[in-house]
């Protein structure tokens, strides 16, 4: 910010204010529209005045709606209303591009971040707000052994790291997770706190056809439930498949004396939906039975116990149980069969006359011989060569080996969230993993795409935790776990490429590598008043020392709603660099000093939005001049600085 800002002088080119969605003021606007009356301010800790609520007015517009006392049904636990109003923060945070760490970043759409999940959520939130398709995780299980995120982030860096005991004896910091024992007694708390705001903004992010899908063990399957419940509304929840976790021999567990239970041989995927609107698409399974593969007949009797389902078929009305089909359907399958025994049966067979009628329709018929509950009324099992899935997926395991020569602890199966892809009936679209690990959501997903010809783009953020010491990822010369995540993605696109070299250069194999750091901007928040003059002189410029232009485009990029995968297009005109997103969606220019014709070439271009730094301009004259040339140019354009 500039002497000439605090001054009040209007140049015409106003300051782009970055930073991330600001999930409170835009409630408090809401509830401003509806109930203006209630709207007040206070002041926030720079002294500033800030919109605010008068809840006691409010209170009395919905007087009648309240309800007194704590007999309502709610989920609640320590801590709940701190975990709520983190999911409304806005972050100070910004991501900076990894060059060095990418795989064709001026080419690929697929986005892998460094960082907390938490905060980089939180800087989604404008560019990706109802965009993502499906979202996978695969959380913390909370079983006492492994770690959960701390988000106290009211406390200084040097006080968090005490509390949680991150430093090592020498004062180093060992890691950015806290180990959550189960002898604490805020054991499932601390997990529930965690969890809620994250999948808060998850929840924001999906489209409202999108589809959420979660991992989880029997630790916290039942509170994940409720939670979920509250979040994404019970009407959203659509099923929980049941996937082995490994394979064993159950029989072992009855060998022991003194037996107390069975062991759990299962993990969970708990699936939810934004909205109604999301579909799931049928999934199936390779065919183990070779009937399968063809059609067959099948009894038409069930064991259930509906007396509108008992009809007379061909002679026969069951006196218990039930025919699988409502009547019309059945009537119109025996006259399917009988077409096709009169005028077809002699010429193919049953087979090709349902795929010469479009593979649709239904055939029943008796078996005078047959004998049975069913007394020979059957229904004709079209040929397929797989079996439609149900929620239990036993066929698979939640774990395999990646194959990569990846030393990573127990990563999860690509089968297995290929399925979930295919379940979601996404071809293309957005995937965003949050908790990313292993990258096998990254691996899924270029997988099926070379499966299907999907075009499918993926969003994986994991944190740079250290991994152990004398594990086999540090005898690897792994040092962090994002390093892991990022060679897995690597080796994953090679082997794909080294079977299906049809598809180099036509498939995108690559990724854009960020990671979270603090913003590029220096903290100019306090008011004109609190400054003093030597300050002033250190405000010229607001931003950090050693950042780039690109650090500046990404953070005014995710300050404006746009994506991280946007094209972008470096230019030179006059010696300045110039950035060019998405074919003049935003042309941006950071130099020191801009020349007017560095000024009106990008006003010539007509962009939709334009920034340039605020510093780059000497005086108020210099910026009135470039707002008249966006007048006489572009007045369509948004120009901002920063």
């Amino acid at each position: 910010m500039t002497t000439e800002q605090y001054k009040g002088e209007h140049t015409g080119l106003d300051l782009l204010k970055v930073g991330s969605k600001d999930v409170f003021t835009d409630n408090i606007s809401k509830i401003g529209q509806l109930f203006p009356e209630v709207l007040t301010e206070k002041r926030d800790e720079h002294g500033r005045l800030r919109p605010a609520i008068d809840f006691e007015k409010l209170k009395q517009f919905l007087s009648e709606e309240i309800v007194d006392g704590r007999e309502s049904y709610e989920f609640t636990w320590v801590g709940k209303r701190e975990a709520i109003a983190e999911a409304g923060r806005p972050t100070t945070k910004t991501l900076r591009p990894d060059l060095d760490e990418s795989v064709d970043f001026d080419k690929s759409e697929n986005i892998f971040i460094t960082g907390d999940n938490l905060e980089v959520l939180k800087i989604l939130q404008e560019s990706y707000l109802g965009k993502i398709d499906m979202i996978y995780i695969d959380p913390p299980y909370n079983t006492g052994k492994d770690f959960v995120y701390s988000d106290k982030f009211q406390k200084t860096d040097q006080e968090l790291k005490e509390e949680m005991d991150l430093l090592d004896e020498e004062g180093r910091q060992v890691v950015g997770l806290t180990k959550n024992e189960k002898s604490s007694a805020r054991y499932h708390s601390d997990w529930l706190n965690m969890m809620y705001p994250r999948l808060r903004l998850a929840r924001n992010l999906l489209k409202d056809s999108g589809i959420i899908f979660i991992s989880i063990d029997d630790n916290e399957q039942a509170n994940l439930k409720v939670m979920c419940d509250e979040i994404f509304g019970e009407e959203n929840f659509r099923n929980i498949l049941s996937v082995r976790r490994y394979d064993k021999n159950l029989n072992r567990q009855f060998m022991e004396d003194g037996l107390q239970s069975l062991n759990i041989g299962l993990e969970y995927i708990y699936i939810y939906s934004k909205t109604e609107a999301a579909k799931l698409s049928p999934v199936f399974r390779k065919a183990t039975d070779d009937r399968s593969n063809k059609g067959y007949w099948k009894g038409f009797w069930n064991n259930a116990d509906r007396p509108t389902m008992r009809y007379d078929i061909l002679g026969y009305t069951p006196k218990e149980g039930q025919w699988k089909w409502k009547e019309e359907s059945a009537r119109e399958a025996i006259e399917n069969y009988r077409t096709f025994e009169q005028e077809y049966s002699s010429k193919m067979t049953l087979e090709e006359y349902w795929k010469l009628t479009g593979e649709n329709k239904k055939f029943l018929r008796r078996n005078l011989n047959g004998n049975g509950k069913n007394k020979g009324v059957e229904h004709w099992v079209a040929p397929s060569s797989g079996i439609l899935r149900t929620s239990n997926w036993s066929d698979l395991l939640i774990s395999k080996p990646t194959g990569l020569d990846i030393p990573f602890d127990s990563p999860k199966s690509a089968e297995v969230i290929q399925q979930l892809i295919k379940l979601s009936g996404i071809g293309e679209g957005v995937i965003l993993d949050f908790f990313g690990g292993s990258a096998t959501t990254a691996d899924a997903v270029m997988q099926l795409n070379a499966e299907d010809g999907g075009n499918r783009k993926f969003i994986l953020c994991t944190l740079d935790e250290e991994v152990a010491d004398k594990s086999a990822a540090k005898e690897a010369g792994y040092e962090t776990i994002d390093q892991i995540s990022r060679e897995r993605i690597r080796r994953a696109a090679a082997k794909i490429q080294e079977e299906h070299p049809e598809l180099v250069g036509k498939q995108d194999f690559g990724f854009k590598a960020y990671k979270l750091d603090s913003s590029n901007f220096k903290d100019v928040s306090a008011r004109p008043d609190q400054f003093i003059q030597g300050e002033l002189f250190d405000s010229v410029s607001n931003i950090k020392e050693g950042r780039s232009g690109l650090d500046l485009l990404f953070q005014v990029m995710l300050t404006w709603g746009m994506e991280l995968s946007l094209a972008i297009d470096l230019k030179k005109v006059a010696g300045a660099e110039i950035y060019d997103v998405d074919q003049a969606s935003l042309i941006a220019s950071f130099e020191d000093d801009i020349s007017e014709e560095v000024i009106r070439y990008i006003a010539q271009q007509q962009p939709l939005r334009a920034v340039f730094r605020d510093s780059s301009f000497a005086n108020s004259a210099d910026k009135i001049n470039v707002s008249e040339i966006f007048k006489e140019l572009s007045p369509n354009t948004k120009v901002k600085v920063v």
